[in-house]
């Protein structure tokens, strides 16, 4: 149970972060500043539980690869998918992660093909359909964005893996974990931000401040899930946070996001989809 409430608890944090990222988007911001800010702030929400559950560190190597991994190349993707498709049609297509996860468990984990993990994919793969079929979108919206998000979804699904892998048989607790994933991704994504020579703010780094202490508060919650249950538990239920990012959306943004019916249908069939993965994988 404990599970099952900590990967709600991240769906629905994460698809607020959604949404305050948007918002401080607006600002003029580079969405590469955008990701560093975000992921820094996470790491200050995440210091604290590092400290007070202390622990092992020796083995806390395979964490700071993974961090490059994600939130490293995963975030910056995220937030330039929502600058480009915005917050919305991000999270409904980050709303297809387990069928991802189930795909790369299938060829890399030689797990068996079951009848309800093809209705599941059916439901995401229609759900999609729905999404890139979409009529009448806002102006905001492009293609490129929705591309973006598929790769920054991929590579979601891979860092849940190799997170739930890691925790089977690891002596590093949730917090340090967290917090060695989120170091290495701020400084590759610092490293990008040099690269691009992106210019950076105080003022910015505060627009940015609520998205990062949402996104590291869904940070400890998946962390802590994936240490106490199963990826096929866990996954579909972070996947809500599409229906949680749709609606956020349309509650904070309204008209300027063009959440219709058509959007909302994908993101149940998404997250309908996911939730047979989860329970026939």
């Amino acid at each position: 149970m404990d599970a099952v409430l900590l990967a709600v608890a991240s769906a629905f944090l994460f698809g607020g972060m959604t949404v305050a990222v948007r918002l401080a988007l607006r600002r003029g911001t580079w969405p590469e500043a955008g990701a560093l800010y975000t992921v820094l702030a996470a790491l200050a929400f995440t210091l604290p539980f590092a400290v007070v559950e202390g622990g092992e560190l020796a083995g806390i190597w395979p964490f700071l690869l993974a961090g490059l991994l994600g939130p490293g190349l995963s975030q910056l993707l995220f937030t330039l998918a929502v600058k480009e498709a915005g917050p919305s049609r991000t999270s409904v297509v980050v709303g297809t992660a387990p069928l991802f996860s189930v795909a790369i468990a299938l060829v890399f984990l030689d797990e068996v093909l079951k009848a309800g993990l093809v209705v599941g994919a059916i439901l995401i793969v229609a759900g999609g359909v729905l999404l890139v079929g979409e009529r009448g979108r806002p102006g905001h919206v492009r293609a490129i964005g929705l591309a973006l998000a598929l790769i920054a979804t991929l590579i979601f699904a891979t860092r849940d893996n190799v997170l739930r892998w890691l925790a089977i048989d690891t002596e590093v607790e949730p917090g340090p974990a967290a917090a060695a994933t989120l170091g290495a991704g701020a400084a590759l994504i610092f490293a990008y931000t040099l690269v691009r020579r992106a210019p950076l703010s105080a003022r910015a780094a505060r627009d940015f401040l609520p998205a990062g202490l949402l996104f590291g508060a869904s940070y400890v919650c998946l962390f802590e899930a994936y240490y106490r249950g199963p990826v096929t538990v866990v996954s579909p239920l972070v996947a809500t946070e599409s229906l949680w990012g749709v609606a956020l959306s349309a509650l904070v943004l309204r008209r300027s996001e063009g959440v219709g019916r058509r959007l909302a249908a994908g993101a149940l069939l998404i997250v309908s989809g996911g939730a047979l993965i989860g329970t026939f994988r």
